[in-house]
């Protein structure tokens, strides 16, 4: 039996909202689940952690990644242009050439940057399958999440139509049948998707976007087969005004109200961003239990605005943050995005429009419920050790009066002691072990390379 203690933290947020965010005192778990928190004694044969100048977090939780555009930071092309161009210049201009070392190469930075800010639980929303492609891209990303501990929740996308932007001289995206798809999905949860408490993988059916990449008389059949067998479901929604004048001159409705009359909703499902709700939409989605993956340095970046997620949290609804693909955030870690959800909010709608504490519950518990893994997100007896412990060694960090809203409020780069996942320590003293770090960076260097000739 694997028993740790840890003692002499400065202070622990269970993740929890209210008064009951805020514990102190030691953590002991057995077996990768935690038994006790609080005035503890070290038993026999017990490793114990020492925590003392740090705080301690559930391992955070991000809700909308793309892992394959970690090789796509900073392209000069699209760097100063909105969402529509963006993806233009970036995603659909690169997708072509990520071969498998590509894509490997992508997901080892992407999980390495996520791990490296307390990080423990990532959903990949991959939309690129190719009948030219010599390889499986769900079994390479698992793979490299496997190498390094992480939970992951693979989110299978792909579109059964095409979208056309301004210009013939892209390779088309990606294209199958319904039929296809949701074969594909169920011999990828069939492989990959785990239910058990402990999980450190999971499948969700995710096509790209339901407002171009899927055909409306399609939407029943998808999410119908989605719960028959028993997945959540993704997609993007919202992100910009340009999904709302679509809905509203084709369909007639704004998109979650379309959405609603495809069944769309539930708690069950979450979208990425949801910039662009009105008041009733909001509404819908809250009393729904619908979930929102909030990206606000994403959404930030491409100028496309700020989502309501406080006004959906105070509705109830289930809000989490995530930080999208690299391309349109090249700082795509847990602690930049809880910072820049702090701040962004507050610029726009005053200084008491989101706390550190809200911010922290979005990227824990909030996470654990949008995902529907109740094991993980807060820190209880019986709860998974997903555990992160950040030292407070910085000069940034000097001075507070409140330590343990520090890593939100102070932002930089994070120092983790700590992280666990499942009790297993996957970084220790700001290092991934195993990890080659200087490897990894001269083959991010030959694939940028390689994607830019």
């Amino acid at each position: 039996m694997t028993a740790l203690l840890i003692e002499n933290a400065t202070g622990i947020f269970t993740g929890r909202a209210g008064a009951a965010m805020r514990t102190s005192g030691s953590i002991r778990i057995r077996d990768g689940v935690i038994v006790e928190i609080g005035a503890l004694n070290a038993e026999p044969n017990e490793r114990r952690l020492d925590a003392r100048g740090c705080v301690i977090y559930p391992g955070l939780i991000s809700t909308h990644h793309h892992l394959f555009q970690s090789v796509m930071k900073g392209v000069k092309s699209g760097i100063n242009l909105p969402l529509a161009g963006w993806l233009r210049s970036v995603p659909y201009t690169f997708w072509s050439k990520v071969d498998e070392e590509a894509l490997a190469v992508a997901a080892r930075i992407g999980l390495a940057e996520m791990l490296l800010s307390g990080t423990s639980t990532i959903a990949d929303h991959h939309y690129l399958f190719s009948d030219t492609f010599r390889f499986d891209p769900a079994q390479v990303i698992f793979e490299v999440a496997r190498s390094l501990g992480i939970r992951l929740v693979f989110c299978r996308g792909g579109a059964t139509k095409g979208r056309h932007f301004d210009t013939d001289e892209l390779v088309p995206m990606p294209v199958e049948t319904l039929d296809h798809m949701l074969k594909s999905v169920e011999a990828c949860a069939q492989r990959f998707h785990d239910t058990s408490p402990g999980s450190l993988s999971q499948v969700v059916l995710a096509p790209t976007t339901p407002t171009w990449s899927i055909d409306s008389g399609e939407l029943k059949e998808a999410i119908a087969a989605a719960r028959r067998m028993k997945l959540r479901l993704h997609s993007h929604l919202s992100e910009s005004s340009e999904y709302v004048d679509f809905c509203l001159s084709v369909h007639g409705k704004r998109p979650v109200e379309w959405l609603a009359d495809h069944d769309w909703l539930g708690p069950d499902v979450w979208f990425a961003h949801l910039v662009h709700l009105d008041p009733n939409e909001i509404q819908m989605l809250a009393s729904t239990g619908t979930g929102m993956a909030h990206c606000p340095q994403s959404n930030c970046r491409l100028g496309s605005g700020v989502a309501p997620a406080d006004a959906m949290a105070r509705l109830g609804g289930a809000v989490s943050l995530g930080v999208d693909g690299a391309a349109s955030n090249e700082a795509a870690d847990m602690i930049s995005e809880m910072h820049s959800a702090w701040h962004t909010h507050r610029a726009v709608k005053g200084a008491d429009a989101v706390t550190a504490e809200d911010v922290v519950h979005w990227a824990t518990a909030g996470g654990a419920r949008v995902l529907g893994l109740p094991q993980i997100g807060t820190l209880a007896p019986g709860q998974q050790a997903d555990i992160a412990i950040f030292d407070l060694d910085q000069p940034r960090h000097f001075g507070m009066h409140d330590p343990l809203i520090a890593p939100v409020t102070c932002g930089g780069s994070a120092n983790v002691r700590y992280l666990l996942i499942g009790g297993r320590i996957v970084v220790e003293n700001n290092v991934i072990p195993g990890l080659d770090i200087q490897k990894l960076r001269s083959d991010a260097v030959r694939v940028v390379a390689r994607l830019a000739a």
